[in-house]
């Protein structure tokens, strides 16, 4: 296809993107009236009668199984908010390029012109007959909470929100070789949480998941606790699991005193002498991007171990390190649901590939490591079946 010039030509950002970055390749090929006929009419026929009187023919002849909606509303889009539908589409773009880049997952990008929460789970339920997994993204919170649970609900099929889990199951990768690095038990590290968007929730639960007990969460007013009367239903249910456990209260300068732990998934900027008053080798992940809540020059003075989710930084907190293995690991083993044991998998085995290599620069490994989908993809098979939810 010819593109024309465009308004921003010679910015390499803008010239990478030009049609955009992804097209559909046929499989077989068409070079004559024979393989026409068996590709479509008539032939194609036959498939589709066998696949209408026993619908799991599916999985070998249509790619289906093999293919994931990578769902939006534009709501929540990377760092610029809600900038809709049409604006997200480069973002959601790259997301099914990275599936197939890394994951050997086909995905399909679907920028829905809706913020209801019933109109776009009723939609998403009725495309899912083309698709073998959904992965929502870039759907603001709370609604995301909502509209996740109910489609996991409602489909067969593996449902992820990738904002909340892909993020919880990295941070929680490196946070365990941060920990073994350090030498501290899950058990009575003091973490601090800053944000209880999508990100901070999924975090929160997965680190309790793993056994990390004393969390404070916090949001714009400060510390979740049951005490408060402007909590979602989802915050609250994360307060009485937290703080209200811990007796912790107030603001972060008053949590973060003594922490072992930071992890920022909120944005904003926290203060040096905040930093400063963290327990000694104290780890710092600042999240949000681009801008991390601790600058890693700020960080290095007080904390031995600093992660981003940054690529020009080490340690990168990239959710690419999980969402095309956990994808792949689902599809393989035709799992109905993705389940906790699955994600608690998927982040043992990004650990484990650090290895002896552990160092405070190298906590969890590059998204470029060839090793990171196979493990993480194997790992969640073998836990799918654990869990009693895959059906190979």
């Amino acid at each position: 296809m010819a593109v024309p010039d465009h308004p921003q030509a010679g910015d390499p950002v803008f010239d990478l993107h030009v049609g955009g970055k992804m097209a559909i390749r046929s499989t077989v090929g068409l070079t004559g009236p024979d393989d026409l006929s068996l590709a479509y009419t008539p032939g194609v026929a036959r498939v589709c009668e066998a696949i209408a009187a026993d619908p799991e023919l599916t999985r070998y002849y249509t790619w289906v199984p093999n293919t994931v909606a990578v769902v939006t509303d534009g709501t929540a889009v990377l760092g610029l908010g809600d900038i809709g539908p049409a604006a997200a589409m480069p973002v959601m773009e790259g997301k099914a390029v990275l599936f197939k880049e890394f994951g050997g997952v086909d995905a399909l990008p679907i920028c829905l012109d809706t913020t209801d929460t019933e109109e776009i789970i009723e939609t998403v339920c009725r495309l899912a007959p083309s698709f073998g997994g959904i992965n929502l993204e870039d759907i603001s919170a709370p609604r995301c909470f909502e509209i996740e649970d109910r489609l996991k609900e409602r489909l067969d099929m593996p449902v992820f929100h990738d904002d909340q889990h892909g993020t919880a199951v990295v941070a929680l990768a490196a946070l365990e070789n941060a920990l073994r690095l350090t030498g501290r038990d899950p058990g009575t590290t003091r973490v601090v949480v800053s944000g209880a968007g999508a990100a901070g929730v999924a975090v929160t639960r997965i680190l309790l998941e793993a056994g990390i007990s004393d969390i404070a969460v916090l949001d714009r007013r400060g510390v979740l606790h049951s005490g408060r009367s402007d909590l979602t239903r989802v915050k609250q249910a994360l307060a009485r699991d937290t703080a209200d456990v811990t007796g912790r209260r107030g603001g972060l300068a008053d949590v973060m005193a003594g922490a072992d732990a930071y992890l920022g998934v909120s944005g904003g900027t926290v203060l040096e002498e905040v930093v400063a008053s963290m327990a000694d080798e104290a780890i710092v992940f600042g999240m949000a991007n681009p801008n991390p809540e601790v600058h890693p020059e700020v960080a290095h003075r007080y904390a031995r171990v600093v992660a981003t989710g940054r690529s020009d930084f080490p340690n990168q907190i990239n959710n690419v390190l999980a969402f095309p293995g956990i994808f792949r690991g689902a599809i393989d083993a035709r799992a109905t649901a993705i389940t906790e044991g699955m994600k608690l998998a998927a982040a043992g085995a990004l650990a484990d590939l650090v290895g002896e290599d552990l160092r405070e620069d190298y906590v969890i490994p590059s998204p470029f490591d060839p090793r990171v989908a196979p493990a993480v993809a194997d790992a969640v098979t073998e836990a799918a079946r654990r869990d009693g939810v895959a059906r190979d």
